[in-house]
């Protein structure tokens, strides 16, 4: 009878016998799967049947140190009450109140940034909110240090701590986060870990030495499923170099469409790579800057004449300089043979989309951004952008610098491409000629506080329903301009009678958000107002709900601060 643990037997069965070679022994003339299902029908049985009495098993090494600061009392105290409501959702309670489980992921990250480590007695509560919630896991884990580990060692509930470093599952004793597997242990579990495990493996071996990483990774590739090169290949992303380049380059011969594509885009993020100058030099044939042929300004019928006065002079100058207008010509091109598709061109354009648009748009995305420099005689990027383009092809090119600018993370290409906030909101679905661009994305590569001053601004031209996604790319707390603009919006919206549930979202974010020291300004709006004409019934009663709420979690956030920082 096999004394296989039934762990094993699943792991094995889950894996596969040819990844996995299974704890039993086959009898003659047996093949492996068979046996690995006859133990484990012979282990069900006996775990049916009850536990027979055996000698106790060693406990466990002792518990490793952890040097860090304890946490103070108040802070300690606050813990176990952010972990407690975790644990009991749904329990009834004012809706001015502030939502906790909401606040947690910020604790966690206050209590990181100064050094604490978590008191022993909550590690479990711990361990559980962040198995519930996987926005919790990176700073949970790092709170929790390597004690956190060595609980995890001890509970199947909590293996996914294990898995952010190679070789904890298997270790007698967990290693800080920043410690690494011995080689043979990172490549056996790189060769028969869970897919998870592996992508973590990966992420981190890549991190600590991108060519190691880069070589686990191309030892067992050609084996790999299409979906799962995918996602390795994707991967890459976060510590991509030039040194990248030459497995890259091998990526775009794959038999999946997916992954060719994925290496391409990763190839055009490397300015100086082969595939970025194939695409540049058929942008350059696509593309010119032309000051021939008349505009829509230019004249239509030349000698008029005005009360028998020739137009010749001044206004016939005016027409020259206007018809000499530097502008761009774009002429797209005629096929996409098989070399562009060989380095990432998508030959079918999806549905309603030309196919030289089609074909255009991605070669200008995947071309390095400083060659329109060269190119239009060393014009900057916002002189570029302000080019009027012929023959209506202005949204396709524009288009296609934004999403060539966000995958370079160019922000002075960015900073063109957004323009004034003044301009009006746009959205994915809209046919106005600004619809190709994207705020959000574009915003995103610029500083952090150029990123808050032009959504402030945005906010205070249009107000806040197109602001959303605007304002999640801003670094947080939000800066003061962005802070008052979202303030100020959400009074208007007050005043105007309308149901604080359309601002529901940006209430949320501003909770999050806002910095704590609006708590005073907002105070005066906790109060119900007078109903105007016009209002929604009883709208006045929910704002002021909605903001006792967001002044209560503006003080608790403060609290908190001050709890972790008693100096």
């Amino acid at each position: 009878m096999s004394s296989a643990s039934w762990d094993d037997l699943v792991a094995a069965a889950l894996l596969g016998t040819e990844r996995r070679t299974p704890p039993v022994a086959p009898r003659p003339g047996q093949d492996t799967p068979s046996a690995l299902l006859d133990a484990a029908a012979l282990s069900t049985v006996r775990r049916r049947a009850g536990l027979r009495p055996a000698p106790a098993r060693p406990g466990p090494d002792r518990a490793p140190e952890d040097p860090r600061p304890a946490l103070p009392m108040a802070a300690h105290s606050r813990l176990a009450l952010l972990l407690a409501d975790r644990s009991a959702p749904g329990r009834g309670g004012s809706r001015s109140a502030p939502d906790l489980a909401e606040l947690l992921p910020q604790w966690l990250a206050l209590a990181n940034h100064h050094g604490y480590r978590v008191p022993d007695a909550l590690l479990p509560a711990l361990l559980d909110a962040a198995r519930a919630r996987t926005d919790l896991r990176a700073e949970a884990l790092t709170l929790g240090g390597p004690r956190a580990l060595w609980l995890a060692l001890l509970n199947p509930d909590w293996k996914f701590a294990l898995r952010g470093a190679a070789g904890r599952a298997s270790a007698s004793l967990p290693e800080p986060p920043e410690a690494t597997a011995p080689p043979d242990e990172e490549q056996r579990l790189w060769e028969e870990g869970l897919f998870a495990e592996r992508v973590s493996l990966l992420a981190a071996a890549r991190h600590r030495d991108p060519a190691a990483g880069l070589a686990l990774l191309g030892g067992t590739w050609s084996t790999e499923r299409a979906e799962d090169r995918l996602m390795f290949l994707d991967s890459l992303r976060d510590d991509l170099s030039p040194s990248d380049e030459p497995f890259l380059e091998q990526a775009l011969s794959d038999r999946s469409r997916n992954v060719r594509a994925t290496a391409a885009e990763l190839l055009s993020a490397l300015p100086g790579s082969a595939l970025a100058a194939r695409m540049a030099e058929r942008t350059r044939s696509c593309v010119s800057l032309t000051t021939d042929g008349p505009t829509a300004e230019g004249p239509t019928d030349d000698g008029a004449t005005d009360g028998g006065r020739t137009t010749d002079g001044l206004v016939s100058d005016e027409r020259t300089a206007a018809v000499r207008t530097p502008r761009i010509a774009v002429r797209p091109p005629d096929e996409c043979d098989s070399g562009m598709q060989r380095d990432g061109i998508v030959p079918k354009p999806p549905s309603g989309r030309g196919e030289r648009s089609w074909w255009l748009g991605q070669l200008v995305e995947a071309t390095p951004l400083d060659r329109w420099t060269e190119w239009f005689g060393g014009r900057g990027p916002a002189v570029i952008v302000a080019l009027p383009v012929a023959d209506g092809w202005q949204a396709d090119l524009h288009a296609a610098l934004c999403r060539a600018a966000v995958r370079q993370r160019s922000a002075e290409w960015c900073r063109a491409l957004l323009g004034t906030p003044a301009v009006a909101p746009v959205t994915a679905g809209d046919a106005a000629p600004a619809a190709w661009r994207d705020p959000a994305k574009l915003l995103a590569a610029l500083p952090s506080r150029e990123r808050a001053e032009w959504v402030a601004e945005f906010i205070a031209s249009h107000g806040l329903s197109d602001a959303f996604r605007l304002l999640g790319v801003c670094a947080v707390p939000w800066a003061e301009p962005l802070g008052r603009a979202v303030v100020d919006a959400l009074d208007i919206a007050r005043d105007a009678g309308s149901y604080p549930w359309s601002f529901s979202g940006i209430m949320g974010l501003a909770e999050r958000c806002l910095d704590p020291a609006q708590a005073d300004r907002l105070e005066a709006l906790t109060a119900i107002p007078d109903e105007r004409e016009g209002a929604a019934p009883g709208a006045g009663g929910y704002w002021a709900e909605a903001f006792q709420r967001l002044v209560g979690t503006l003080r608790l956030r403060e609290a908190m601060r001050a709890e972790l920082d008693p100096t």
